[in-house]
This record gives structure tokens, sequence and C-alpha cells, in this order.
């Protein structure tokens, strides 16, 4: 009995020395590679055409390509989207970059069907494309160089349905490609990074398996964005999405409610979670979180070391990590090197002609958001 409670006592120090809860699971330090996926050609190329023609937006403005840019990581450099022209749009754009390994999309959850369904929602949505699939379906009709394309990808005639798998065959194509994580070549700064992040950072509580990230809605703190509510076009999208999700007093909301959506807790305990984003191509795809309110890998790492932000729902699991300025710049050299080469939606471009290298910082006190 008494070797078998020294035991429990011996685990229970290395969970918490890991930053790991007991009474929960342990999290998974499996940060492997990304599967591979099966990808038809000809009905990519038909997707990759759909992607980056704004017919399919309603006045044919914008493409899934105006916030998903390929110069940006396919994310956006904009805190906020930019949404449909006369709107815009309450959140920042997150890169399609290995979207099709997700098992839920959006940054408070609300879809985790498939890639179908989401692609559906970003055309039709009024405040992201306002497309009328009706009308959709007619414009691609008229051009000859599409009624082609979907016969040659063997959809027969072009359809709505078809468009939706299409974009996501695409989407296939856009996947990490290598990054120093994955062919064995970090610096040695980055191996130092990793262990951090899966012991005295804690990190891989809830940024584990291939794309770093549980899947899962927790609450970090972060600072809200008040230009949601600043403009009146992006405000006029927040209470339209809030109304619609069935959120309560939309119309006095000064909080993105995340993933309250699928919930709608009573207590408002599941006020201000979103899901736990991939931490795969971060050097491309900055500014980072929800809201764009964190410019830089350096300010990511500052601020959980500071144990994120200030929020009455924050998460337990944070707590002040007490990295040295060497630890975090350690931390950032592996945030990186789970960013591959770079992609521009015609080729890969080797990450060593990226220009924004990073820079060990040597005083980390001055590093804000």
């Amino acid at each position: 009995m008494g070797v078998r409670l020294s035991t429990q006592r011996s685990l229970l120090a290395i969970a918490l020395g890991f930053g790991v809860a007991m009474g929960a699971h342990a999290a998974s330090t499996d940060i492997g590679p990304l599967p591979q996926v099966k990808i038809n050609a000809k009905k990519a190329a038909l997707g990759k055409r759909l992607f980056f023609d704004p017919r399919l937006s309603g006045d044919a403005a914008i493409s899934c390509s105006t916030c998903h840019n390929p110069k940006a990581g396919f994310a956006n450099r904009d805190a906020l989207s930019p949404g449909y022209p006369g709107n815009k749009h309450f959140r920042n754009a997150p890169t399609v970059i290995n979207a099709v390994h997700k098992k839920s999309w959006m940054h408070d959850g609300r879809l985790g069907t498939n890639l179908n369904d989401v692609t559906r929602e970003m055309l039709t949505e009024d405040y992201i494309m306002n497309m009328d699939m009706r009308l959709m379906q007619e414009r691609v009709k008229q051009d000859p160089k599409y009624v082609q394309m979907f016969k040659d990808a063997g959809y027969g005639e072009p359809s709505n349905g078809s468009i939706r798998k299409a974009i996501p065959e695409y989407l296939k194509t856009l996947t990490s490609k290598n990054a120093p994580f994955d062919t064995g070549r970090m610096s040695g700064s980055a191996k130092r990074g990793m262990k951090l992040f899966k012991g005295k950072g804690g990190c891989v509580q809830c940024h584990n398996g291939a794309l770093l990230s549980d899947g899962k809605a927790h609450n970090t703190g972060v600072a809200e964005n008040f230009d949601i509510f600043r403009d009146p076009q992006r405000h006029q999208a927040f209470i339209a999405f809030n109304m619609f999700m069935g959120n309560e007093n939309y119309m006095n909301l000064k909080r993105d409610v995340g993933a309250h959506v699928q919930t709608h807790k009573a207590d408002g305990s599941d006020m201000g979670k979103f899901m736990t984003p991939s931490l795969r191509e971060l050097k491309y795809t900055g500014p980072y979180m929800h809201n764009g309110m964190i410019k830089s890998l350096y300010s990511v790492v500052a601020f959980y070391n500071r144990g994120g932000g200030k929020d009455s729902n924050k998460s337990k699991k944070l707590k002040r990590l007490h990295l040295t300025n060497d630890e975090m710049n350690d931390m950032v050299a592996f945030l990186e090197s789970l960013s591959g080469d770079r992609l521009t939606g015609n080729q890969y471009v080797s990450n060593e002609k990226y220009p924004e290298e990073y820079q060990p910082i040597a005083n980390w006190k001055n590093v804000r958001n």
C-alpha cells in the first residue's frame, strides 16, 4: 500500500511539473506529421479556378482568396477580415492551409461535418460572399471553360453541389510541405523549444496531434477587439450573426461569445471560448487569435508566458510559465519550425526566401500585443 501511494505521489508530481491537471486525461504528446491525402488533379484544378473567381460572390467583387490571401499564408494581414463589400467581418480570417485535416471549422467550432458545408456557408452568408446559389450556378454555366472543366472532372453539368465539392478538392492541395519539424531539420534552438512546449510550457495540453490542436474550445483571456463595435459595418454583421445563432441579448453584447453558440450555457461560463487553432504555418499567417489582437509570434509567447489575459471564464490550465528570455526565444524557434515552404497559390516557394526571418530578442520585458 505504501509503495502504491508513493507511486501515485510521484505521478502527481510529474503531472504538475508538466502543467497537466489531475482528474482529467493527460494530454497527448503526439505532435507527429500530417497524414497523406488523395487528390483528384482535375477536380482540384476546377476548385482552384473557383477559389480565385470573384463571380462566386453576390456582386462579383470578391473571391474566396480575398480573405484567404496566398500572400498572407491563405489567411489575411488585417486583424479583422474584410468581408462582403458594404459589410465587414468581425473575426480574423484563419488560414485554409491544412483545413482538410480539421474535424471542426470556424473560430467558434460551429461547423463540424465536412468542408462541403463550410464552403456552402462561406458562399451564402450575407456578410461573407452573399451569393445566391441559383445565380452562382447560372454564372458558372455561362462560362464555356467552366462547362468543359466540370465535364473533364467527372461532374457533368455545373451545379451548386459540384461547386461545393470542387473547392474542398483544391483545399486538399494546400497542405504543409517541408516544415523543419516534419523533415527532422530543426535547429538546436527549435529542439529546445519543443522540449519546453511539451514540458515547462505545458502547451501540448491543448496543442497536440498532427495539427497541434486538440480541436476543443478554450478561453485564454484574449482581449476584445473593440473595432467590432466601433465600426458600424462590422457591428451590423456581428448583430446579424448573433441574432441568427440565437444568442441572448444580442443587441447589447460587447464581446464575441465564441463557442457559446454551440452550448448556450445559462451561466455564461462558455462565453469567450474559441477553438484551439493549428500552429502550423504560423510564420506566414499573423496577426493571431480569433480577432487578430496579437500581432507577432513574440507577442504570442509573451502572452502565454504571462498566463494569458484577464477573463472571469479563463481556462484554469493557464498559469504563468516563468520562461526566461532564452527559453522564449527557443519557443518561438520551435513555432517557426512548424512552417514549411510558402504556398503562393501556384507553387511552393522555399521558406528560405521568406523575408521576415526570426531573430532572437535579448530583452522580452517590452514585448506586448
